[in-house]
């Protein structure tokens, strides 16, 4: 872990494990961008996601309005990333003024990010290939450019990834208590349109 969080902190990307599948990690800095995205050759204009260790460390990046509150804690920590408002606007690979963050539930993912802050939360592995659920194996799979990737050890159960949803403040809703879901995932959207039924 520690070795991870090194290389973190200098601006190398690192693989970590989720509750669904491995995450390629980089802190939230251009030059740091520049190499994630080299790794995963991922188009600049196809915006990451962003992985917390808990609340209170995303409000530090976005405005979370109550009802999201709600939403996260009515689902298993870890299984729902959702898109919002952004304190000041971030580089347009992270979604500029709007973008997504998962608060992450894996315990060795928390350690590493309430050491390093928050990080990327992409999956890891290159763009159009099939993620691997062992992270030593992603990360030598997207080494294999000859640019080093440290890891933090473990295995993902895999399957579907979490559930991305754009909250209404921020997917320009006429109406003020939808939602978009932009990606369905371990949570049906369904169950998330069953969840905001309730809330009206």
């Amino acid at each position: 872990m520690e070795e991870a969080v090194q290389h973190a902190l200098e601006g190398g990307c690192i693989v970590y494990p989720t509750t669904t599948q491995p995450a390629l990690g980089c802190l939230l800095e251009p030059t740091c961008l520049d190499r994630l995205y080299r790794l995963k050759q991922r188009s600049s204009d196809m915006p990451v996601s962003i992985g917390v260790a808990s609340l209170s460390q995303a409000e530090e990046l976005v405005e979370i309005p109550n009802d999201v509150r709600s939403l996260l804690a009515d689902f298993p920590e870890g299984s729902l990333t959702v898109v919002l408002r952004s304190h000041e606007v971030l580089d347009s690979r992270l979604g500029s003024d709007r973008v997504a963050v998962r608060i992450v539930a894996h315990p060795s993912a928390k350690r590493l990010l309430e050491a390093t802050g928050p990080l990327t939360a992409t999956s890891a592995n290159r763009s159009g290939e099939l993620p691997v659920e062992d992270c030593e194996e992603a990360a030598r799979l997207l080494s294999s450019d000859g640019e080093a990737i440290e890891c933090v050890s473990g295995t993902c159960p895999g399957g579907s990834p979490s559930t991305l949803i754009a909250w209404y403040s921020v997917c320009d809703s006429t109406e003020s208590s939808d939602i978009e879901v932009l990606r369905e995932g371990i949570i049906s959207e369904r169950e998330v349109r069953s969840w905001l039924t309730r809330r009206i």
